[in-house]
């Protein structure tokens, strides 16, 4: 059985990271965008990784510029924008494709296992979110509108 375990990415460094490092940790994937009108959930999800990651909690984020050319800097300029802005320290990535033909593996797999409304697999937007329990399975899917606050309800059923 696959899971988000079997898949690396290069992180905003530059450096690539095998995600089994992770394993045994519920994780929070997310899609970003610095110049979104979803941006500000960066200030929540923020908070719940100060709140849950003592408990093995994770998020990790995954700039992408496929909506609405919302995520137009370089690794360089996101880096200092989530830090100098909303003083991200939860793990940030460098720049992916979620959709079409150049999207990232880990993003296929996400979209596969975790099918959006109506069976859709493609991601609507920036700030689409998958919950994955700690053998590396995704539980849910969450929308863009959906809020870290509203997520950080369903973390005690993953966290323990």
């Amino acid at each position: 059985m696959t899971s988000i375990y079997d898949f690396s990415a290069r992180d905003i460094d530059g450096n690539e990271r095998s995600l089994a490092e992770f394993r045994g940790k519920p994780l929070l994937v997310v899609n970003v965008a610095s110049k979104c009108g979803f941006t500000p959930q960066y200030t929540g999800l923020e908070a719940l990784y100060k709140e849950w990651h003592e408990r093995g909690f994770e998020v990790l984020g995954f700039p992408c510029d496929q909506f609405g050319h919302q995520e137009p800097g370089n690794e360089e300029e996101i880096k200092n924008f989530c830090s100098l802005t909303y003083e991200v320290s939860f793990p940030m990535f460098s720049k992916v494709d979620v959709n079409g033909d150049k999207a990232h593996p880990l993003y296929r797999w996400l979209k596969h296992e975790g099918k959006g409304i109506l069976g859709s697999e493609a991601i609507k937007w920036n700030f689409t979110k998958f919950l994955v329990d700690k053998d590396g399975q995704v539980v849910k899917r969450y929308a863009p509108t959906d809020t870290p606050e509203k997520i950080g309800k369903d973390l005690p059923k993953v966290v323990g």
